[in-house]
């Protein structure tokens, strides 16, 4: 819950705005401003507050505890210009936070978070535990000080600075394995660890978890790096199992005794197949899922069972659709992958619309035009050495670009992430007008990779159908006579005066949008930088913007 709290008309009237934006989200805290915000300090994860910084800082001083469970709280002036992230910047949210009120509000966002400031990853941001000596490390890395970074696996983690390497006075830890604390070494503790429970019946939450945590202390491995516990289905709602879960904050993960029966274990046992149809339940358990070794088999307490496993990391792999080529068309969650991703493939004039975006220390992989399907292998490649990569083009992803090829050779052993993206198409119809607004048919006019015979059978289909027609690739120096062919085959089944729009450079610089008809269309007007738009029979010029019916009888 996000508590607002306001003194002024103002105030109110932004409080108002955020309560709208965020149903069941946010809540109003009315009366004495002190009171309302102690009340909202107990009760809230975040504090959006319409008060002056100093203000604010008088009255939450004698509530601030720790940054572990402190709120996030942000500040808002009267006139809605600047969101603070005033305390909680990570631990609270606070930061995040300021983000989303900035994009409701119309306000700029205020984060002095250092490794926010500079771009750099805050290692307690990564969505794992991290301990040790952990702002020493932090301030090398910002400080640009050599900083050893050890990892027992190549985990998917965003890049880290260029000073981060091999070598250093400070030390970064991946590791699931207990280690003596160091000065100057932080420990951050991936999700590694699944460890698979049995039980009896009625088997007390003590007990099974005194056989974890003894499981866990044998085997010389953190707690804080267990992902979740596993066991079969039909223990799903056994209190035991369910408590001890909860108690430690763990994720309860179930599978069928069927799937668990496919395992293979070094210790099955015919009396728990007969019991619940899967010959093991611990160490199928713990090692279903993914690629895996088994750390502790099986032990046993008077009624419960557990094993640990140790699995192995998986890679991920963000297709990310640019857009058109106008940065605001990039979206949020594009920007957000391009931050999360340690290595960026994509094409060289790509990259070069977005390195501002990357961290620093990002790995950039960079190709001239041609050869989508190496670049793809590349990226799917990265991913499976464990690495978060990012792969890029322009428009939306899946739309003649990268998606594809990459995903036809990516298997099941790594992650993917899509982003979609804005795509060249409704770039072009947002300035044309609106041709896309009933049913249509998107085709490419290249035969690089299509024979002509399957183009042309597809735009004689569309023609058939009357779909309103968008041609991409629609015309090069060595393919000039496949966008006549094309119009042709549409032009004998509409009218002549039958709208057509091209769009050169959508939202880029250069961007020119010129409205002809089926008759007058001139090919030299296109070229590989263009995208073509063909009316439906029932699209119309309409003010000098190009309308196609939503299918609605059409009033003149």
């Amino acid at each position: 819950m996000i508590g607002l709290v306001a003194v002024t008309a103002a105030g109110r009237s932004a409080a108002a705005q955020l309560a709208s934006a965020w149903p069941g989200e946010a809540r109003a805290y009315e009366g004495p401003v002190g009171a309302a915000l102690a009340q909202a300090w107990d009760e809230c994860d975040g504090i959006v507050a319409f008060l002056a910084v100093g203000a604010t800082v008088r009255l939450v001083a004698p509530l601030l505890a720790d940054k572990a469970s402190d709120p996030g709280v942000v500040c808002v002036d009267e006139g809605r210009r600047h969101a603070v992230a005033l305390v909680g910047g990570h631990g609270g949210g606070a930061n995040a936070l300021a983000e989303r009120v900035s994009a409701v509000l119309g306000a700029s966002s205020v984060v002095t978070t250092a490794t926010d400031a500079v771009g750099i990853p805050g290692l307690d941001t990564l969505g794992w535990p991290v301990e040790g000596a952990v702002a020493a490390v932090s301030r090398a890395l910002l400080d640009g000080e050599p900083v050893r970074v050890q990892a027992d696996a190549v985990w998917p983690l965003p890049a880290l600075p260029p000073n981060a390497g091999a070598q250093g006075t400070a030390t970064l830890l991946v590791t699931d394995r207990l280690v003596a604390p160091e000065d100057r070494t932080a420990v951050l503790r991936p999700p590694s660890l699944v460890v698979g429970v049995g039980a009896s019946r009625g088997a007390p939450t003590d007990e099974v978890l005194a056989l974890v945590d003894a499981a866990l202390a044998d085997a010389g491995v953190s707690p804080l790096s267990v992902r979740h516990l596993a066991t079969v289905d039909l223990k799903a709602e056994e209190a035991g199992i369910v408590e001890a879960a909860r108690l430690r904050g763990w994720e309860l993960v179930t599978h069928p005794a069927s799937d668990l029966a496919r395992v293979d274990v070094p210790n099955p046992s015919a009396v728990v197949l007969a019991e619940v149809g899967t010959p093991s339940v611990a160490e199928a358990a713990a090692l279903a899922g993914g690629t895996a070794e088994l750390l502790v088999p099986k032990r046993k307490s008077v009624m419960a069972t557990v094993a640990v496993a140790r699995h192995r990391p998986r890679g991920r792999l963000a297709l990310v659709g640019l857009g058109p080529g106008a940065r605001d068309l990039v979206t949020p969650r594009a920007v957000a992958e391009l931050a999360r991703a340690s290595v960026v493939v994509g094409l060289d004039q790509y990259l070069d619309q977005v390195r501002d975006l990357l961290r620093p220390g990002t790995r950039v992989l960079a190709s001239g035009l041609g050869d989508e399907e190496a670049r793809a292998r590349l990226a799917v490649e990265q991913a499976r050495h464990g690495h978060a990569v990012a792969l890029i083009g322009s428009g939306d992803a899946g739309v003649y670009a990268m998606a594809s090829p990459a995903l036809d050779v990516a298997g099941d052993d790594i992650d993917v992430v899509g982003v979609p993206g804005v795509t060249a198409a409704l770039a072009a119809a947002a300035l044309l007008g609106a041709p896309l607004g009933h049913d249509a048919a998107y085709i490419s006019l290249s035969d690089l990779h299509t024979p002509w015979d399957a183009i042309e059978a597809r735009v004689r289909a569309a023609a058939e159908a009357d779909f309103v027609t968008v041609f991409y690739n629609p015309r090069s120096r060595t393919r000039d006579w496949q966008l006549p062919k094309a119009v042709g085959i549409l032009a004998a089944h509409r009218p002549g005066h039958t709208p057509v729009g091209v769009v050169r450079n959508a939202t880029r610089e250069g961007q020119r949008v010129l409205l002809t008809s089926v008759e007058a269309l001139r090919p030299e007007d296109v070229d590989m930088y263009s995208v073509v738009v063909v009316g439906s029979s029932n699209s119309r010029v309409v003010a000098g913007r190009m309308v196609t019916p939503r299918g609605y009888r059409w009033m003149a």
